[in-house]
């Protein structure tokens, strides 16, 4: 039984020589560095270049809604006041809060009431 080469046969082709056969070969004995490399590193260059991007994005979004403070708050309304904790508790002792009765909401016609 013959044994045979490791050797592969080349020929003198021209087309052996281009750069697709010559990366294939050397993809054989390398595929980290011709194959893996070039993809870590586009996916690591690509979130440095992204990362402006993103933060633009979140500026933009932190512009549009912030904080408001307490004041701010109170005046949103079309009704806004000043409000004075001492003033609104002297309103209320005001009010009789012992004699109310409570009323019905009037319903929408054909809605349920919630009456059995």
């Amino acid at each position: 039984m013959a044994v045979f080469p490791s050797k592969r046969f080349r020929s003198a082709d021209p087309a052996n020589n281009s750069f697709a056969s010559r990366y294939r070969a050397m993809m054989a004995k390398r595929p980290f560095l011709l194959f893996g490399l070039p993809f870590m590193s586009v996916i690591v260059a690509g979130s440095f270049v992204l990362t402006p991007a993103t933060a633009i994005r979140y500026e933009k979004h932190d512009r549009k809604v912030r904080q408001m403070t307490r004041d701010e708050e109170l005046g949103v309304g079309k009704k806004g006041r000043k409000v004075d904790i001492k003033e609104e508790y002297y309103r209320l002792a005001a009010k009789d809060l012992d004699s109310w009765e409570q009323k019905r909401v009037k319903r929408l016609a054909g809605e349920n009431d919630g009456i059995l």
